[in-house]
């Protein structure tokens, strides 16, 4: 196995032991489970349009913040 953390390795280290990648990470799959709900309609309304578009791009700045966790933390791993 390589020094180096695998990025899912990371990620789980982190879900256990840092808050707040984990409330990120919570909110992230919470996003997801509303999209697929959506999702699985044959159509939209106007008002669950707006919100497939606002949760799409909730989930994109969760994923960036999250990002921005793991690679802090392989930062510090690496030295």
């Amino acid at each position: 196995m390589s020094m180096e953390m695998t990025e899912a390795a990371i990620k789980d280290r982190l879900l256990s032991s840092d808050a707040e990648y984990r409330r990120l990470a919570m909110e992230h799959r919470s996003h997801s489970d509303r999209l697929d709900q959506l999702s699985d309609k044959p159509f939209l309304s106007d008002t669950e349009k707006l919100e497939e578009v606002t949760l799409k791009k909730k989930k994109l700045h969760l994923k960036d913040q999250m990002q921005s966790i793991i690679n802090h933390h392989r930062r510090q791993v690496m030295g």
